[in-house]
């Protein structure tokens, strides 16, 4: 269900669905789901390499909010919970197919690196180059 601050008004679809995915890991934390599947918390974070620990949790929570996540909570000892994309999330992620390939097609237009799931390009950065505070361009 969405939280109280997620409900309009909205000017159009795109700034609906915009306020869902705003901020800067949750459309990562969504590729992230449905490229491995259900995931624990520090699974989803080694997968999102320069996201807080702060930072996944709030975006999760949100996003369990918003019914794009399911978090499991397993009753075990020591205790386990799991992440998972809901149907509605798996729909989302279906409307962003046409996003990550135009942002594949420019990080080759504009000849970007494409960092691999650590965050590493797997060649050394060229002299001079900013790869700080960089987030991973999986999309």
């Amino acid at each position: 269900m969405a939280s109280a601050g997620r409900r309009g008004p909205y000017f159009c679809g795109i700034d609906a669905a915009m306020d869902v995915v705003s901020g800067k890991w949750k459309s990562l934390i969504l590729w992230e789901l449905h490229q491995y599947g259900a995931r624990r918390f520090a699974e989803l974070r080694r997968g999102l390499p320069g996201v807080s620990e702060k930072m996944l949790t709030q975006h999760l929570r949100e996003m369990e909010e918003d019914g794009l996540v399911h978090r499991e909570v397993f009753g075990e000892v020591p205790p386990r919970v799991e992440y998972s994309l809901t149907e509605h999330g798996v729909t989302l992620n279906t409307a962003l197919e046409s996003l990550a390939q135009w942002g594949s097609a420019r990080i080759e237009r504009i000849g970007a690196v494409r960092l691999d799931a650590q965050g590493d390009s797997g060649a050394p950065p060229a002299p001079g180059a900013a790869v700080a505070g960089r987030g991973p361009s999986r999309l």
